[in-house]
């Protein structure tokens, strides 16, 4: 018997998909009305959070193989547009900060642009694709902090081999304007602030605090295993963990985040030189 057991992907029809997302996008505007005092505000001007508690950055351009190159430099637009709406986000305590919430709807009228994205584990292309590496690194960032995370999703595919992969597996935060989102809450006495930008190389982030660091934060995996389904396709599993130091007193706490199960879209047993393409 296979301990991680994973079906098989079910293929559901494009009228099933469309109308399906429609309707949790109007949903999931419905509770950004409900609950709109409750959400986090820009404020470039903040002076108070001036101690950086996490900093983090990741490459702009990765060549893929059978991946057109303008989607990833159309990547880049559509960052830049979406960092410009969350860049000096301010989440006081007991405030919500939500992408999506800020961003808005990524179309061709506001200067969006085709980039990649995956369906089922399929590359493909959209407005707005290539959103997720935001994602990733704002995800990334919150784990060496105490913001309570709400909303998260990672993708259900290992759709790239490890190749510079600098984090554990399954440490990212895949987005779907409105309704697949990543959502934090501050539930500590602190404020913070996110800082985003961009520079030819890298897409930027740092989380600070109007408080000096009083912990050290890892984040790491365990139980890490590759295992064959009965369906014939491999599927990946870890656990991530955080664990908290703390500066003076040097007791630790540790905290289980996520248990992940992925799909690969690509054979584990191939060496990586010839899987680094893909």
């Amino acid at each position: 018997m296979i301990k991680n057991r994973v079906e098989k992907p079910e293929n559901r029809s494009p009228l099933r998909l469309k109308l399906g997302k429609e309707y949790f996008i109007l949903k999931r505007k419905y509770f950004w009305w409900r609950d709109r005092k409750y959400y986090s505000q820009v404020d470039l001007n903040n002076r108070y959070c001036g101690y950086s508690h996490k900093k983090h950055q990741s490459v702009l351009l990765r060549p893929l193989k059978n991946v057109d190159m303008y989607l990833q430099y159309n990547k880049i637009t559509n960052l830049r547009l979406a960092v410009e709406k969350l860049n000096g986000s301010i989440i006081k305590p007991n405030q919500l900060f939500s992408i999506w919430h800020k961003v808005g709807r990524p179309t061709k009228s506001r200067g969006f642009l085709e980039g990649l994205s995956l369906h089922n584990g399929q590359i493909g292309k959209d407005i707005g694709g290539g959103l997720c590496q935001l994602g990733n690194l704002i995800y990334w960032l919150v784990l060496h902090t105490d913001l309570t995370i709400v909303e998260r999703w990672r993708h259900s595919f290992d759709v790239f081999p490890d190749v510079n992969r600098t984090i554990p597996f399954a440490c990212g935060a895949t987005l779907s304007y409105n309704y697949i989102d990543l959502v934090l809450i501050n539930k500590t006495y602190m404020t913070y602030r996110l800082n985003l930008w961009l520079d030819d190389k890298y897409l930027h982030g740092e989380i600070l605090a109007d408080v000096p660091l009083s912990y050290h934060y890892e984040v790491f995996e365990t139980d890490h295993k590759i295992e064959q389904q009965w369906w014939g396709g491999y599927t990946r599993h870890n656990k991530i963990w955080q664990r908290k130091t703390h500066l003076i007193a040097g007791f630790q706490e540790e905290k289980l985040i996520s248990e992940n199960h992925a799909i690969m879209m690509y054979n584990p047993f191939i060496p990586d030189n010839e899987n680094s393409n893909i």
